[in-house]
């Protein structure tokens, strides 16, 4: 296991926690606004404390952000009896519990914390790469995740009911070359695009720019080229092939695979 600092990582971390403490100091303001109300629920210390808890754990403040609750006691006389007071008028003490909350930041527990911003281990088996080496292969993890993804979502992997072990790498061998193959195409356009200073093609609904095409975006493009052929009945020839006609955007993919436009044309008869 090694362990790897990043700067961005470390702002994105102290962000975060940043955040979540001002979202807690606001969750505390906010009941403490209920406690204060003549209308307020809060009758209790454990029911304000319940409440308290319950608000920093929904603001994910939980660890830096505390709360004392102070209770008093208001003190209030009122009279026994209806009518207009005078000089016998008897009056009964009311006492009231009133509680008053206030939030306070664990500067340790923050302090504490900061300390391992941007930090984030990787664990591997491989006993000979070096730190920089599993790094690097992490970096490239997300390029395993789109082949997963290809696998999963355009190849439309699934379950499937064979009997002998056999036939299951034979199946999965096709999509694994079909896997291959998309990330040929991929290289090989962003490759091209690259060499020909383009920084990207209208590939995208609406003709919007594609920086990086993708290969089911690629071939998606091409699913209604069609070729017809007109046929005689009697005798079963060909009166008239209807050759497929490329688009512009079509044309320039193809120039980008360095693929050639005949394909997509009738072989001329000797």
């Amino acid at each position: 296991m090694i362990w790897v600092h990043s700067s961005s990582k470390a702002a994105r971390d102290a962000s975060a926690r940043a955040a979540r403490i001002e979202a807690g100091l606001a969750a505390i303001d906010a009941v403490a606004a209920r406690l204060v109300s003549p209308k307020t629920r809060l009758k209790t210390r454990v029911a304000a404390e319940q409440t308290a808890t319950t608000a920093l754990a929904a603001a994910g403040a939980t660890r830096w952000v505390g709360f004392t609750i102070t209770e008093t006691t208001e003190v209030d006389h009122r009279q026994e009896n209806r009518g207009r007071p005078g000089s016998a008028t008897r009056y009964r003490r009311i006492e009231k519990k009133v509680f008053t909350i206030t939030a306070a930041i664990d500067a340790d527990k923050v302090s504490y914390d900061a300390v391992t911003d941007g930090c984030f281990p990787l664990i591997t088996n491989d006993t000979v790469m070096t730190g920089a080496e599993v790094l690097a292969a992490y970096h490239y993890q997300p390029n395993l995740e789109r082949r997963n993804h290809l696998l999963k979502g355009p190849q439309e992997v699934a379950p499937v009911y064979l009997e002998t072990p056999h036939r299951i790498e034979a199946l999965l061998l096709c999509h694994f070359l079909a896997m291959l193959t998309e990330a040929l195409i991929e290289r090989e356009i962003r490759t091209s695009m690259s060499t020909q200073g383009l920084v990207g093609i209208p590939l995208y609904p609406e003709l919007r720019n594609c920086p990086a095409p993708s290969a089911p975006r690629i071939l998606e493009i091409f699913h209604d080229v069609q070729r017809h052929q007109l046929i005689n009945n009697a005798d079963d020839t060909t009166v008239q092939t209807f050759e497929p006609q490329l688009s512009p955007l079509q044309e320039q993919v193809l120039d980008l695979l360095h693929i050639p436009t005949s394909i997509y044309s009738s072989i001329d008869a000797p």
